[in-house]
């Protein structure tokens, strides 16, 4: 199965991967990480704004919290869900109805969620992809299928981990998306409890971008949110999505 899906996956982008993998014949990556060169972490503003974003990874015990985003909808406050292919296989009629509402913006969070490499760095025990051929296959497969679903392309793209080298980052700015990474870790991939997530999130200040993860509803991110968000309200901040931020 994996071979065929391979053998599909390079048929439909084989016009446009030559040119690209050609670009990058023989380059040796030198920075591997959360915050390498062309990720975008946090954005400079005089203007009292925070961005969440959410993962959905797709793993084999995702869930959905609901709880959570049931929360950020009752109080319209505004998020960047990256959502892995398998989440959206996992979870169909949940993915289309937060693709349809306006409070939400819809990332790529990848095809089978590797950390985006060209020669097969891992991080946290998970390998990434190995070949420039395999991070185009990574990004456009779960950008197609989010196109398919919904009539829109993602403009951003997180990859599985949130790590980069520096050729990838070039590839998928190449593709056509911005790399979104973050600067604050908010639940540090849903093993925080409500407390540290509290804490966590109440760093932030303007132009941060937070990441959670909003499919595992037995961990502590809702309840974490539900603390922080009123309190940074009450500061004055305001969120807002990815593409709202005109210096993106």
């Amino acid at each position: 199965m994996r071979i065929l899906f391979c053998l599909l996956m390079s048929l439909l982008f084989a016009v446009d991967m030559g040119p690209i993998i050609n670009d990058y014949q023989g380059v040796t990556p030198n920075y591997w990480g959360e915050r390498v060169l062309g990720v975008i972490s946090r954005i400079e503003t005089k203007d009292k704004v925070i961005m969440l974003t959410l993962d959905a990874c797709g793993g084999k015990t995702d869930g959905y919290d609901k709880r959570l985003i049931d929360f950020l909808v009752k109080n319209k406050i505004p998020a960047t869900l990256f959502i892995n292919a398998r989440w959206i296989d996992k979870f169909p009629v949940e993915f289309l109805e937060l693709a349809a509402n306006p409070l939400f913006e819809i990332g790529n969070h990848g095809l089978l969620h590797r950390p985006c490499s060209i020669n097969g760095r891992s991080a946290y025990g998970i390998k990434g992809t190995q070949s420039v051929r395999e991070v185009i296959e990574e990004v456009e497969g779960n950008a197609t299928k989010i196109a398919n679903l919904t009539g829109r392309r993602p403009r951003f793209y997180r990859s599985g981990t949130a790590f980069y080298d520096e050729t990838a980052v070039k590839v998928v700015s190449q593709l056509g998306y911005e790399v979104a990474g973050f600067s604050v870790l908010g639940d540090a991939g849903a093993t925080y409890t409500s407390q540290q997530v509290e804490t966590a999130v109440l760093t932030s200040k303007s132009g941060d971008i937070i990441l959670c993860h909003m499919n595992h509803p037995e961990s502590g991110t809702a309840a974490g949110l539900q603390a922080a968000i009123p309190q940074l309200i009450e500061q004055g901040y305001r969120f807002v999505r990815l593409s709202e931020c005109n210096s993106l």
